[in-house]
């Protein structure tokens, strides 16, 4: 079982974690926004994304947790994605 110390750092990890696969995606909303992509190509895209997001966050769950999925892990992805979704709003409203 894991300290409380390894726990945070495992949680602020899948916190960046979190943040890069936002920003990530955001990069690939941007290139869409600068360069015209039929429905196909924006499909194929996102199975990129999607299939290199999986294998990063698996990579990272492997090396913090041994492959073991915690709460805190998952609990910091969600928060990690959403503070990054909130900062991407805050600068592209105003």
């Amino acid at each position: 079982m894991p300290e409380i110390r390894e726990e945070v750092i495992i949680f602020l990890v899948s916190v960046v974690t979190g943040t890069m696969l936002r920003l990530v995606y955001q990069s690939i909303v941007v290139f869409r926004q600068l360069v015209e992509h039929s429905l196909l190509i924006i499909g194929i895209e996102d199975i990129f994304f999607w299939l290199g997001a999986a294998l990063y966050v698996f990579v990272q769950i492997y090396h913090t947790s041994d492959g073991s999925i915690r709460w805190y892990f998952i609990l910091g992805l969600v928060f990690g994605t959403l503070f990054c979704e909130a900062v991407i709003r805050r600068f592209t409203k105003g």
